[in-house]
């Protein structure tokens, strides 16, 4: 098992990392109170929630809540259940409310808690690729509204992330390429060294060898520590860790959440930064045929979807929460391991990129 820890002076939590942590019982020191919410979905409860009821103590008084599975319920209906599920249950102020999901059960759980009587703790165990290297670490919790992606949410840090990367191996082929979006995205923003590693063992990493993927989230896990440290609610350098979500969540709000998985859309749109990046000037044709290959390796897909006009783009990308005063604010690539968020590029240029369809890289 290999140990991180997120710097946030009081706030400070452990990232625990490696094989069959779900059976350790690692989460009992940052349980406070004697009661316990596990939220899951009905995917993952099949699987795996006996399994951490087992691994918590007799003593506790554990309740679960299972959630429908899927983008589309990420709203403040399907939160509710977890309110009504606490208020059943007669939880009080030292409850402990456990993620036991994905992103999306991950999001929902850590706003339920940043809300149930004004603030609760939870934990985060992810159970994909995508919330273990990013969605579980930071902090950001919230839900969808028709209008947009995440736009109603909270700062919550948890008390501690479990990840056990033997969960991935019931993970379907589309979820494992969502989560190479992120891990990816963490070489293109912050370290070269890092994407090379992935790319001499993107193979491995698809076919779930223990090591590489242990490794692989360790690296992310530790940018997104040290990002977080430096700017926990993204007003300078964190917002760097949204290369290609602009454009994806473009992409998820027009064809409607969960026809694309977030990472597919991340995907898209990562390519799209790095044609836009190209055409300012800032990266060379090779280094987006390089951003290409490794995205294909990763059996993501590299260009959006082709009814999508650039209006469309433009009018879903205008209510981002990068958006402020009325301009709107990428994050772009300099170069390959440096990334930076900017409002200083011509409208045309990005009129290109949102125009290019397949020939996203090929005109820069």
């Amino acid at each position: 098992m290999q140990t991180l820890k997120v710097d946030l002076g009081e706030r400070s939590y452990p990232i625990f990392i490696g094989q069959g942590l779900l059976d350790r019982g690692l989460m009992q020191p940052y349980i406070k109170g004697q009661q316990v919410l596990i939220v899951t979905n009905e995917t993952i409860a099949p699987l795996y929630l006996d399994r951490l009821v087992s691994s918590l103590p007799d003593s506790l008084k554990v309740d679960s809540v299972i959630l429908p599975d899927g983008e589309r319920y990420k709203d403040l209906d399907h939160v509710n259940m977890v309110f009504d599920a606490l208020l059943n249950k007669r939880h009080n102020r030292t409850t402990t409310l456990i993620a036991l999901g994905g992103g999306v059960v991950g999001d929902m759980t850590g706003f339920a808690a940043a809300c149930y009587q004004r603030g609760v703790d939870f934990i985060q165990v992810p159970t994909t690729l995508l919330s273990q290297v990013d969605s579980s670490v930071g902090g950001k919790t919230g839900v969808n509204h028709p209008q947009g992606k995440n736009m109603i949410g909270a700062f919550h840090q948890p008390q501690c992330v479990v990840i056990d990367t033997d969960v991935l191996n019931t993970l379907p082929e589309k979820e494992l390429s969502a989560g190479m979006a992120e891990v990816i995205k963490y070489g293109l923003i912050y370290d070269e060294a890092f994407l090379c590693y992935l790319e001499d063992h993107v193979d491995g990493l698809m076919g779930l060898q223990p090591d590489l993927l242990e490794q692989a989230i360790f690296r992310s896990c530790e940018i997104k520590a040290e990002v977080v440290a430096q700017d926990e609610k993204e007003s300078g350098i964190r917002a760097l860790l949204n290369l290609g979500h602009t454009f994806g969540h473009a992409i998820e709000a027009d064809q409607g959440y969960g026809e694309w998985l977030h990472g597919e859309a991340v995907g898209a749109g990562t390519m799209m930064a790095a044609d836009l990046s190209c055409r300012l000037g800032w990266i060379s044709s090779g280094d987006v045929t390089r951003i290409k290959d490794i995205l294909e390796a990763a059996n993501l897909p590299i260009y959006p979807p082709t009814e999508m006009s650039a209006d469309q783009f433009k009018n879903l990308m205008s209510v981002d929460k990068k958006v402020l005063d009325g301009q709107l604010r990428l994050v772009l690539l300099k170069q390959v391991g440096q990334a930076v968020v900017t409002s200083d590029f011509p409208v045309a240029k990005l009129d290109e990129t949102l125009a290019a369809g397949t020939s996203l890289g090929q005109c820069c």
